[in-house]
């Protein structure tokens, strides 16, 4: 959520960051809500003063009663009541401009960092680094689909999945299933240097699924627990980010950093016979998440080492990787400013993102109320808080990364050779065969 008080102090900085976007649909929405934030305060300022009338009549009331004038007394309590009809009246419209001013700020997006490059589309994503490691030509046994070399060797068998979950659910079988589980187990021990390993759950609440800018906007791509207002996460960011919700962290604790393996689910709306075949866009897959709480001063330098480790995850495991910026008009509802991290796969012929880091501002700690508060340099607490920044990124996302090596390091005779580094998770398998 961005800041209400821009909607006083800066609308038109506010609208030219917006507008960035490429939506015009956003500056009308920004003109309507600071035009119900003007509302809201004379709402206010009209309670204030009827409220003062209330007072002071009633003091005349009782000085009146006091000296008998009954009659007067009687008509200035009768003029009370008529405005405190006024101020119920204008409680209900207070509500009511509250609800759609709040409305309007949750489907608001976050304004773009400055140094966020401008663009329309994907097409508009620059490439910040690479590619690494791509080779010139490929020979034509690596270009074959991971689903069909998988499926020769007997470690995806979707069709049982969609026989037991239905349609754009996977699953790995044999050394396909314990890979999925090394990728995980990679994930996690290579960050665990400086990040604390948790296990939230899976399943969170409405209020929770807000913070992180989910909801009301995106509902229709989450899975729904109607009955006892509950969601499945999308990613372990959901869970994370409420962590500290309606919490103050000290400045001398930041920045928190955290990870987590957590399965994530998604609708994938509208995505029906879009990259739907093998692993490549599924409604349930597993995914090791990095989230950090800081201040703002710490958030760039966050920013750059969670790319950083994002990239080196895809370097140790020897695929082909870019790293590209996410540009203003395809950027993320929550985000502020955004890197995605890509591994070619030559079966698919394609770029595949297999990680997206972003920073959000104070976007999602507006949304989940979690602040800080700063010391000074004798080390006493400066009045007042602020609300934390906040960053996330794929430490690495199973199903495209697995597909991705299926491809890369599959052998002439049909088999897959396991990357080094995966060789310590996988029970002495080091090449993938069939039986």
């Amino acid at each position: 959520m961005i800041d209400q008080r821009l909607l006083r102090t800066d609308l038109d900085g506010a609208k030219a960051a917006l507008s960035r976007r490429g939506d015009p649909n956003l500056l009308e929405d920004l003109d309507h809500a600071a035009r119900l934030d003007v509302r809201l305060r004379d709402i206010q300022a009209e309670r204030d003063e009827i409220r003062a009338k209330v007072n002071m009549i009633s003091k005349e009331v009782g000085l009146l009663r006091r000296d008998g004038k009954v009659d007067e007394a009687e008509a200035l309590q009768a003029q009370s009541r008529e405005l405190g009809g006024a101020e119920k009246s204008l409680a209900g419209e207070h509500d009511e401009v509250s609800v759609l001013l709040n409305e309007l700020l949750l489907g608001m997006p976050n304004i773009p960092h400055s140094d966020a490059p401008d663009g329309a589309t994907d097409a508009d994503n620059p490439i910040i680094t690479g590619p690494v490691g791509l080779n010139d030509t490929f020979p034509d046994w690596q270009r074959v689909p991971h689903w069909e070399t998988a499926q020769a060797l007997g470690i995806l068998d979707n069709e049982r999945a969609t026989k037991i979950s239905g349609a754009m659910f996977t699953m790995q079988r044999g050394a396909g299933a314990t890979m999925a589980r090394a990728l995980t187990q990679f994930g996690l021990d290579r960050n665990a240097d400086v990040h604390e390993e948790v296990r939230p759950p899976s399943l969170v609440t409405t209020a929770t699924l807000t913070a992180t800018g989910q909801l009301p906007k995106f509902a229709d791509d989450a899975y729904s627990i109607e009955r006892d207002d509950l969601w499945c996460v999308p990613t372990a960011e959901a869970s994370l980010t409420s962590l500290f919700s309606g919490e103050v962290l000290d400045d001398t604790d930041l920045p928190v950093r955290l990870m987590a393996f957590s399965p994530s689910f998604r609708r994938e709306a509208g995505s029906a016979g879009r990259d739907t075949r093998g692993m490549l866009r599924t409604h349930e897959f597993d995914k090791v998440e990095m989230l950090a709480f800081a201040t703002p001063e710490q958030a760039p330098a966050l920013l750059d080492d969670m790319v950083g480790r994002a990239a080196s995850a895809m370097a140790d495991l020897g695929l082909p990787y870019r790293v590209i910026e996410i540009c203003t008009g395809d950027m993320g509802q929550s985000h502020h400013r955004t890197f995605d991290v890509e591994v070619y796969a030559p079966g698919v012929d394609t770029w595949l993102e297999v990680s997206s880091v972003s920073w959000f501002g104070d976007y999602q700690a507006r949304r989940g109320n979690t602040r800080f508060r700063r010391h000074d340099e004798n080390g006493k607490p400066v009045k007042g808080s602020e609300f934390v920044h906040t960053l996330n990124g794929s430490a690495l996302a199973v199903p495209r990364v697995w597909a991705a090596i299926i491809e890369n390091y599959r052998n002439d005779d049909g088999s897959v050779t396991v990357p080094e580094v995966l060789h310590p998770y996988m029970r002495n398998i080091t090449v993938i065969r069939s039986d």
